[in-house]
């Protein structure tokens, strides 16, 4: 099934984001993983690019196929352009057509220091380009709530959305936010720009106080002053901080879902417990949304 099908069937989609074993684990690693997640019953399941970014490490395609054909649920599998050559990237489209795998994440990608940047790819509308040339996919984005780290503002950062869309995305997951109201102007700023593709929600829950650090370094995503609080509150604490950033999230989630938000993407880190316990607060609402 192609991804922006699942809007049409569903007013609110739910989707889980996991990762894949390192090059040296075996790949059976993540089997419970998976099983319980299957029980949660997620509209698909996104699964980044593999570790080191190469197509030799690469076990992104190995995990969708295991996702579609094991685990009976649709994967979104993530491809990067800014490291990657065409016949890098005409490799894994090769791989992902004879798994039967469709629906494709078309990102630019994170600069790695050392590594060469690509001579064929500079932007994620490059490569989805590329992808629809070379094959019958289904292509997803992501975007920036509060703007790329790069772009000069969220204006021009829009603008260059719009021309990823244009390019033939079909449906964006944000970047992870901590400030509903960040998404809401994001997304008005969006629908005026002309993007009207669903947009799903991305929301991690933070469990323990080095995740935030770790983000705030990557992304340069925003603190709100009363998730700062309750980091300053509990981060000492790993039980009171994983429950507190359960609660957190799942007032992020409610309120998001409230407002009629087209889909909510967790960004779950393999923790598949942590999924359930949000999954858990929320179903109630979920199945109300999507029984209207």
């Amino acid at each position: 099934m192609n991804i922006k099908d699942l809007f049409v069937k569903k007013k609110a989609v739910v989707s889980f984001e996991i990762f894949p074993p390192k090059a040296t684990s075996p790949i059976e690693k993540i089997y419970d993983t998976l099983e319980a997640l299957r029980g949660l019953m997620p509209d698909y399941i996104s699964i980044t690019y593999g570790a080191g970014g190469s197509v030799i490490s690469n076990r992104t395609v190995e995990l969708a196929s295991l996702v579609k054909n094991k685990y009976k649920i649709e994967p979104l599998a993530h491809l990067t352009a800014i490291h990657s050559s065409k016949e890098d990237i005409l490799h894994l489209l090769n791989e992902l057509k004879e798994k039967n795998i469709n629906n494709i994440l078309a990102l630019r990608g994170d600069i790695k220091e050392g590594h060469p940047v690509s001579k064929d790819f500079r932007y994620a509308s490059d490569l989805v380009k590329f992808i629809l040339q070379n094959g019958n996919f289904n292509i997803s984005g992501a975007c920036y709530p509060e703007g790329h780290f790069e772009s000069a503002n969220l204006d021009k950062d829009l603008d260059f959305l719009k021309k990823k869309v244009d390019s033939g995305v079909t449906h964006l997951n944000t970047q992870l936010f901590f400030d509903n109201q960040d998404f809401y102007c994001f997304l008005e700023k969006a629908r005026k720009k002309g993007i009207n593709v669903p947009i799903q929600a991305g929301i991690m829950p933070i469990v323990k106080k080095k995740q935030i650090e770790n983000i705030v370094f990557l992304s340069g995503v925003k603190l709100p002053s009363k998730f700062s609080k309750l980091i300053t509150k509990y981060g000492h604490d790993d039980e009171m901080m994983r429950a507190a950033g359960v609660e957190y999230a799942t007032e992020q989630i409610i309120d998001l879902l409230k407002n009629n938000v087209q889909g909510i993407h967790l960004y779950i880190m393999n923790n598949a417990q942590l999924a359930k316990d949000i999954i858990k607060n929320i179903s109630h609402l979920l199945e109300g949304i999507n029984r209207e």
